[in-house]
């Protein structure tokens, strides 16, 4: 989908969260749930069979999950509806999907959810215990051997700025090329849980669960902090850790300069 808006509608950017448990990830795909097909057919639901089209600040892959996921919405000019008319109606044809429209806002029709971003924030969770997770075995990676933190922190700080990250992106990866400049990436510890956030303006495929797999190595002792500076060097995914499975990772914030959820 492009910046074109078709006559007749009317561009509206929705803040969505989701429990991304037992979807395909967010593209529509026949005969399998998606977040967008849910989405879509909640929207036409909520305009009397009318069409809705919609594309995404980035597409998520099966079981990841969302608390700030940004989406433009295209809606037919047939009734004049309030972002909280907007907001409750998809909300109430959602059901009983685990997808909620946090905020609605008209947005500038040459605005685009993708395009338009500035900055995406991802979070990675890993649950450090010998016992297996129960209450958010959906929402973390599992991992029964102790993790040094500090050491994974020290590791991250070769990942920072801007490069080819050839060794962490996925086969599969669409991307026009491997650069890419990392913002900032923190490792902290609460409880038995180590959290990784990471923010870049955008990702490659599979890049922060890539990530999360060879510092897990670091923490578990098994490589240097400085091994993963010689893993970055060496562009090639073969010399990375595992990818981390999609249960633990979250996109918990897209920044646009319109700024357009901030008085909400």
């Amino acid at each position: 989908m492009n910046n074109h808006l078709e006559a007749g509608y009317t561009r509206w950017a929705l803040l969505l969260e989701f429990d991304g448990t037992g979807f395909v990830g967010w593209q529509r795909q026949e005969n399998n749930p998606s977040i967008q097909g849910c989405l879509e057919e909640a929207g036409a639901a909520f305009f009397g069979g009318q069409s809705v089209m919609s594309a995404t600040s980035g597409r998520t892959d099966a079981g990841v999950h969302a608390s700030a996921m940004v989406v433009q919405l295209d809606v037919p000019d047939m009734r004049a509806v309030s972002a909280h008319q907007l907001r409750d109606g998809l909300n109430f044809h959602l059901k009983p999907h685990l997808i909620g429209v946090r905020m609605a806002r008209p947005a500038p029709t040459d605005w685009h959810a993708r395009f338009s971003a500035i900055g995406r924030r991802y979070r990675y969770t890993i649950l450090n215990r010998a016992a297996r997770p129960i209450l958010d075995a959906h929402h973390v990676w599992h991992v029964k051997h102790p993790l040094n933190v500090d050491a994974m922190q020290e590791a991250s700080r070769f990942l920072i700025g801007r490069h080819d990250f050839s060794s962490f992106r996925a086969a599969s990866c669409q991307a026009s090329g491997p650069i890419r400049t990392l913002d900032e990436m923190t490792i902290s510890r609460s409880g038995d849980h180590v959290v990784l956030e990471v923010q870049a303006r955008s990702f490659l495929h599979h890049q922060v669960r890539n990530f999360a797999g060879s510092l897990a190595l670091v923490g578990r002792g098994k490589w240097s902090a400085t091994h993963l500076r010689d893993v970055l060097d060496a562009r090639d995914r073969s010399q990375a850790g595992p990818t981390a499975p999609p249960e633990g990772l979250c996109l918990i914030r897209v920044d646009y300069p319109e700024k357009l959820f901030e008085s909400a």
